[in-house]
């Protein structure tokens, strides 16, 4: 058992292990997790959660490198979750911790963390919410989330991140992608990388061109400007910090960070609650009620409704975590 307030303690003192070992509990669904929860929640609320996504080879973690070197020139704190595939046989990151972000491995404000998505849709880890709390918790001024391009899924990374940082690349198709994925209608900004490339330009016309099309905003509303880098080059990255700070102010000063914030929190309690239904009733699964209910279903007796309702009443009292989440 790890002693929580220590760890606590500890990683809000800068401790990279510390920090480790919090997120660990977290995707190992430890049954510490809803102690660990209780201690990190006065202290979250901070930092400034950003999201980029985009189709695979768009230069994501090239571009997530470069804002950390931006932000820690900028004297801030700064954390990456960079969300990977699953090995299909351990389960585990098969990108490892982002060999192209090793620059940053010694420099103490900077925490770099992968996560395995399990299989979990949308280019998210199930666990990223409550990793993304650590990290705040830990005193972070910036968290970057940085997501597997997953293709029309990639819109779940609206749902956890303040600010969310759409990535294409000239001749990839990503105008058209962008279109089918419904990726138009969550980005914050959009960001063509690899502005070296022949077709750029194009791009970033083509995409301006989308963006407008079927536009109804009012005044005052954000619309989303189109950030043209080399990030490997470290071009552009500056007016693309300018551009999440200028995002970042324009909802503090309309209140859309606390909304975007409380609906987070809501989706993540709903799934903390749906994860413990899951378990309870995974647990019934092999008792007779199930069975029974299921003849009666079969038979013609019950509807699947009526029956589902006398599952749920039998789940119902059940006390306990009774799931993943804690």
């Amino acid at each position: 058992m790890q002693d929580v307030p220590a760890l606590v303690a500890q990683a809000r003192e800068g401790r990279p292990r510390a920090v480790a070992r919090l997120i660990s509990l977290v995707e190992g669904a430890s049954p510490q997790l809803r102690d660990v929860m209780a201690a990190l929640a006065p202290l979250t609320g901070n930092a400034y959660v950003v999201g980029l996504t985009g189709s695979p080879g768009v230069g994501k973690s090239t571009t997530t490198s470069a804002l950390v070197s931006a932000y820690r020139a900028a004297g801030k704190r700064v954390a990456v979750l960079a969300v990977d595939p699953s090995s299909p046989f351990s389960g585990g990151a098969l990108l490892g911790d982002r060999i192209r972000m090793s620059d940053h491995a010694s420099d103490p404000g900077v925490y770099i963390r992968s996560m395995a998505t399990r299989g979990h849709l949308g280019g998210l880890a199930w666990a990223a919410p409550q990793a993304i709390r650590v990290l705040d918790a830990a005193g972070f001024d910036v968290v970057l989330v940085e997501t597997v391009g997953v293709g029309q899924s990639e819109v779940e990374i609206a749902a956890q991140a303040d600010t969310s940082v759409v990535l294409l690349a000239p001749g990839m198709g990503d105008g058209i992608q962008a279109a089918k994925a419904g990726i138009l209608e969550i980005g914050d900004l959009y960001v063509v990388n690899k502005a070296d490339r022949d077709g750029a330009d194009a791009t970033a016309r083509e995409l301006n061109h989308m963006l407008g099309l079927g536009e109804a905003r009012a005044a005052g509303d954000w619309r989303p400007p189109i950030v043209k880098t080399v990030a490997a080059k470290g071009v552009g990255v500056d007016d693309l910090v300018d551009a999440l700070e200028k995002h970042r102010g324009w909802m503090e000063e309309r209140g859309v960070l606390a909304e975007r914030r409380v609906a987070r929190a809501a989706r993540e309690v709903e799934t903390i609650a749906v994860t413990a239904l899951r378990s309870r009733i995974a647990d019934l699964s092999g008792d007779a009620r199930t069975g029974a209910l299921a003849a009666q279903v079969v038979g013609g007796e019950l509807s699947p409704y009526a029956a589902a309702d006398v599952l749920l009443d039998a789940i119902a009292p059940a006390g306990g975590s009774g799931g993943a989440a804690g």
